[in-house]
């Protein structure tokens, strides 16, 4: 049985709180030597993420690309510290259990002790760590913060007797490992309801096909088009905007309602940006992830960049709601469309957006589909927001779970 700890003591670290009596804390740099060794380009490639801690490169990160000389990675051992500098304040450090080769801007130390390495891993994974590093990190802007390596150096690392690191790193292993099977299954209750709710889509828009509407080329009846990104570094194009613009995340979200980012009547001039009207779809145009080929409605006067297509419709033509189901039935279809441009990346065209064939039903037929796919799809964005909330609160248990158990403010030596 969990006991909580009532005899806790002030640890001396602001950050770090109160502490077990017992426990004690050493500084950074007498566990650990600060060692590069490089010049081992045929080991495999590791890389310390926030989530994960020390992995295979390629078992996490398909994105980042590996410098062609693998000869500046640095080689570190199973037991050895790695932190990512400009990341640390978010959690970007780990104890590896794996031999391998890191990035060169990564700060490695192998160990100079006998503590538990699975204990540290934890420890210096945790929230209350990762709020340390946030304090001991300097940046010239917000998101780019660098963790002082001397202010490291000296980093108290909390130690309670080796007995009690061992229970504690057992009891974190088994407790996590549950809570992120738990998690593992209600992720995939999710994509089963996602599926769901595109075959009910996809079902109610191939009746239309069926029954007898003709079908016709979307740029016959629609306008289509992109924008740009207005350059940076010219600050009249930026400052002080206010007509919305966006970019391709745009697509994730259902209705687009609002912009993060703005310009100003200059850029909308001298780069020629479009001015797309409430009512238009929205529809990712590149992108490796499954942003290409997503549609959305837009609810807002806006403008959008090179990498997102408009479609303004013909509204003695279209209902905006259902060219907008239409669409997002054909995701699949776009996705292959995309594949078949030449690109190794993949890519939309608008040309092909215009060249691409929809059925179109008379306008009465399109309202009645279009009302029937909001109230089906509702029940099922309900059980999605139910579950993913349960995921919230289970990560949040986890989290709540390891800083407890790390900072000795439960005592888990009982636990089986």
């Amino acid at each position: 049985m969990i006991a909580e700890r009532l005899d806790l003591v002030d640890s001396g670290v602001s950050w770090l709180g109160k502490v077990p009596p017992h426990w004690t804390t050493k500084p950074l740099w007498s566990m650990f030597e600060r060692i590069k060794d490089v010049d081992h380009p045929e080991e495999q490639m590791l890389s310390v993420f926030r989530e994960y801690g020390v992995v295979a490169k390629d078992s996490r990160d398909n994105i980042n690309k590996t410098a062609e000389n693998r000869s500046i990675y640095q080689l570190v051992h199973p037991g050895w510290l790695v932190a990512n500098r400009m990341k640390a304040w978010q959690g970007s450090v780990g104890i590896s259990s794996l031999r391998g080769i890191v990035s060169g801007h990564y700060i490695c130390f192998a160990p100079r002790h006998s503590e538990d390495a699975r204990y540290l891993n934890w420890l210096l994974r945790s929230t209350t760590y990762t709020n340390g590093y946030a304090l001991l990190s300097r940046g010239v802007r917000i998101g780019q913060a660098e963790i002082d390596n001397d202010e490291f150096r000296l980093m108290p690392i909390l130690l309670p007797p080796l007995g009690e690191q061992r229970a504690i790193a057992d009891y974190l292993d088994r407790e996590t490992a549950r809570i992120d099977t738990l998690i593992e299954e209600q992720q995939r209750l999710i994509e089963m309801l996602r599926e769901r709710r595109r075959a009910v889509a996809l079902h109610a828009i191939d009746q239309q096909i069926h029954a007898g509407a003709t079908t016709d080329k979307l740029g016959r009846s629609t306008r289509i088009g992109n924008g740009s990104t207005p350059r940076r570094e010219t600050a009249s194009y930026w400052r002080d905007g206010e007509f919305p613009w966006l970019n391709s995340s745009a697509v994730n979200e259902s209705r687009v309602t609002h912009a993060d980012q703005f310009v100003t009547d200059i850029a909308l001039y001298e780069c020629h940006l479009p001015v797309v009207a409430p009512g238009s779809v929205l529809v990712g145009l590149t992108g490796q992830g499954k942003t290409r080929g997503m549609a959305t409605l837009l609810e807002i006067e806006a403008t959008v960049n090179q990498h997102v297509a408009y479609i303004a419709p013909d509204r003695g033509t279209w209902l905006p709601e259902y060219l907008l189901w239409s669409l997002r039935a054909s995701y699949d279809d776009l996705r292959r469309l995309s594949e078949e441009n030449g690109s190794t990346k993949g890519g939309l065209t608008c040309q092909a957006l215009k060249q691409y064939r929809l059925a179109v039903p008379p306008l009465d037929e399109q309202r009645r589909v279009a009302a029937y796919l909001d109230e089906q799809t509702a029940k099922i964005d309900s059980l999605i927001g139910e579950t993913e909330r349960f995921i919230e609160l289970a990560r949040e248990r986890r989290v709540a779970l390891i800083t407890a158990a790390v900072t000795g403010q439960v005592d888990v030596r009982g636990m089986v």
